[in-house]
């Protein structure tokens, strides 16, 4: 192909979405002469959807530099204000704050009327938005709006819009503000925006539901986020966040081992050079459920390597409560409380608490935690966060001899759940509406409810739920001991801190063939059928030394 076959060619591969093809194309007739910068400000949005940043970066500039040649102030302006955008999602504060001062000092200049001075409206909202000053990112997006609006465009209409319903939620006003978030996604999802903010919008809006616990609502929009990341094989941005999300609603439904497979690959497309803080999201996600499938090593690792992008809690408090290590649960939860002041993430925080709460015989922390979820609940008015506080309350009642008053609440809340399609935190229900039966002396209510969490337990594969159904269902056994022999218990150990039988073997001077045997004894004498399953009861019977921190 000659160069102008290169070029029209590019320009059909970017009609198609075709990302790969149309960047091949143009970067060989750009390296047989340099591209126009209409040319090149398509060839650094193929470089970006395909996740090449550097490469974006650069021909955003070269661009940029290419319209000043040409005395086009407004788009050497909207280049700048692209490549601005990519550095600052990357963490490089200061030139992308540069690219945007030079974008702004272009257009003043010339005291040009243009639709960029819309665009540029864009990081003062956010920064505004940002520094929890929500009114007055309403007010810039607003203006962002009406600019958009008289220029007709389209791009800008849907990321101004898409910011006012945002502002508008953290403001209060949800009802207004959801209403703007679904008329914006009427847009995108009918492909009137470019991808660049198709897919930035998607994204937004997902996790605007999230904060709102309109999980509905987020299960809908990831859905079609999905379609749209699968009509384009080769995109590379968005596709690792779109993972994220359908593993976060796989988890929700009950579909655990596709949700592990998606959160893997969410980190695999995520740690992809370079890499993106929303790993730490994915990784986060992955340790989720290993904790819930007692697979504890796994999910230690996830927390740690979560941790560098993101808090790693409460997944790791509860990992610690898992491991039989109540006050150190206790005392991390406590801390990242004091420093949490957002309404969605210290839900989930107060949920979290209430449960090592207890177990840790802080009765009276959580019932000040059950209270003020059940305050923010009723704030927030939504479904899922109504479900979290009527559990939360119930096992605060419970605890509090009031198995009566726990039934009330505790039945609303498995309803909920079971609206929700939410299997394993209807089951988690169903074991304290066990509990509060058995604690009035109604033992057949209680036997149907704890069969009926032990069923679905198994199915999802709870591993360390089921091991504290068994822990109800068996008289205490005697501390670290139970029916095993001394080696066995010195075998589970190991086990439970993650040693493989080679490892063991030399650790105890024995054969690999001798352990063998030992763990299949194990399994039969605690009932359990993996070395996960024997890890959680060994945690769950202190028989493991705690780990350090």
């Amino acid at each position: 192909m000659n160069r102008t076959e290169l070029i029209e060619s590019g320009r059909e591969a970017l009609r198609r979405q075709a990302w790969s093809d149309a960047f091949a194309r143009l970067s060989a007739a750009d390296r047989q002469a340099p591209l126009e910068p209409s040319d090149l400000m398509q060839l650094a949005i193929a470089a970006q959807l395909l996740g090449k940043d550097t490469d974006s970066a650069e021909f955003w500039e070269r661009a940029h530099h290419g319209f000043l040649d040409l005395g086009d102030a407004e788009r050497a302006a909207r280049c700048a204000f692209w490549l601005a955008v990519g550095l600052l999602e990357r963490g490089e504060a200061a030139r992308g704050g540069g690219w945007l001062a030079r974008a702004h000092r272009l257009l003043d200049d010339d005291k040009r009327d243009c639709v960029e001075r819309g665009y540029l409206l864009m990081p003062v909202a956010r920064q505004q938005a940002a520094a929890g000053d929500f009114a007055a990112a309403y007010a810039s997006f607003a203006r962002a709006t009406a600019i958009a609006e008289r220029f007709g465009d389209h791009d800008l209409t849907t990321l101004a819009r898409h910011g006012e319903g945002r502002a508008l939620i953290r403001m209060g006003d949800v009802a207004r503000g959801v209403a703007l978030l679904d008329e914006v996604m009427v847009g995108v999802t009918g492909g009137e925006v470019t991808p660049l903010v198709a897919g930035a919008v998607y994204c937004s809006v997902i996790s605007a539901c999230h904060e709102m616990f309109d999980l509905r609502r987020a299960q809908e929009w990831t859905t079609a986020l999905s379609r749209w990341c699968e009509s384009q094989p080769d995109l590379v941005t968005y596709r690792g966040e779109c993972l994220v999300h359908r593993a976060e609603v796989m988890q929700m439904h009950g579909a655990w081992p596709d949700a592990v497979a998606e959160a893997r690959r969410a980190c695999e497309q995520l740690s992809r050079p370079p890499e993106r803080p929303t790993v730490g999201a994915a990784l986060y996600e992955l340790a989720e459920l290993h904790r819930l499938r007692g697979e504890l090593v796994e999910a230690e690792a996830a927390y740690r390597a979560a941790s560098r992008w993101r808090k790693p809690q409460p997944g790791l408090a509860l990992l610690r409560l898992v491991q039989g290590q109540v006050e150190v649960a206790h005392a991390a939860l406590r801390g990242v409380m004091d420093e949490t002041t957002g309404e969605a993430a210290r839900a989930r925080l107060l949920a979290a608490f209430v449960e090592i709460a207890l177990a840790a015989g802080d009765l009276s922390g959580a019932e000040t935690a059950a209270r003020e979820l059940g305050e923010l609940s009723q704030r927030l008015d939504a479904r899922y966060l109504v479900a979290l506080a009527d559990q939360a309350s119930g096992a605060v009642l419970l605890a509090q001899a009031l198995p009566r008053e726990a039934l009330v609440v505790l039945r609303r809340a498995w309803a909920a759940w079971r609206d929700l399609e939410a299997p394993y935190e209807a089951a988690r229900v169903r074991v304290l509406v066990a509990q509060a039966c058995r604690s009035q002396g109604d033992r057949d209510t209680a036997e149907l409810e704890l069969e009926a969490a032990r069923a679905t337990f198994a199915q999802l594969g709870a591993v360390p739920d089921l091991a504290r159904l068994d822990a109800l269902a068996r008289p205490a056994a005697p501390r670290g001991t139970n029916s095993l022999s001394a080696r066995e218990v010195e075998v589970l150990r190991l086990v439970a801190s993650g040693k493989t039988n080679r490892v063991i073997a030399g650790a105890l001077g024995i054969s690999e063939k001798t352990v063998a045997r030992h763990v299949s004894n194990i399994f039969t004498k605690l009932g359990v059928s993996s070395r996960s399953a024997a890890t959680a009861y060994a945690y769950q019977h202190d028989m493991v030394q705690p780990r350090s921190t």
